[in-house]
């Protein structure tokens, strides 16, 4: 019987969520998201010794980004059944592990921008959406964010802005609609 890694299992059950997050944030589907997050999971326990006193969620999120990037270049792109892209939107699945919502009384308050949000930051292509992801919702700083992604900090940078300018276009877009 293999052993458990000390302090694995209390990562996993402190950071999961976070984590979650971001990989929803990356992938656009819950399950997807559950998914990436757990074959980063599964890449990280054998290494468990040589990362869990450095910085063991970076790591974990390093390996979530290149993995998304993996599996996005060999994606098939093709049509996806009307009631599935529903389900999307609303975020279905039997967690909800979208970005935590403002405060407010009014719980429909915002539901639309959250909604045109997710749906133009899928649209982004995946280095942006990453530079994005780690930058403005994990809050990661140019460097760790190239480190993340395996790119210079100049790619992050460029990416960063074109991503930004995509999602303003999409926002002033959505407002003359409606």
């Amino acid at each position: 019987m293999v052993r458990e890694p000390e302090g694995f299992r209390e990562f996993v059950t402190q950071r999961s969520p976070a984590l979650l997050r971001t990989a929803w944030m990356l992938t656009g589907d819950a399950h997807t998201a559950e998914d990436l997050l757990q074959t980063a999971l599964a890449r990280a326990w054998p290494h468990w010794s040589r990362i869990h006193d450095q910085h063991p969620e970076a790591y974990v999120r390093r390996v979530m980004v290149r993995t998304n990037a993996s599996w996005w270049s060999r994606r098939w792109r093709g049509e996806r059944p009307t009631e599935d892209l529903a389900r999307a939107a609303a975020g279905a699945g039997d967690r909800d592990v979208r970005p935590a919502r403002p405060e407010t009384d009014d719980p429909q308050r915002g539901i639309p921008d959250r909604l045109d949000l997710a749906r133009a930051l899928r649209a982004l292509p995946v280095r942006q959406r990453q530079c994005v992801v780690l930058r403005h919702f994990e809050d990661l700083s140019v460097a760790d964010t190239a480190r993340a992604m395996g790119c210079s900090e100049g790619t992050v940078k460029s990416q960063t802005a074109k991503a930004l300018a995509s999602l303003r276009t999409a926002v002033e877009q959505e407002e003359n609609v409606r």
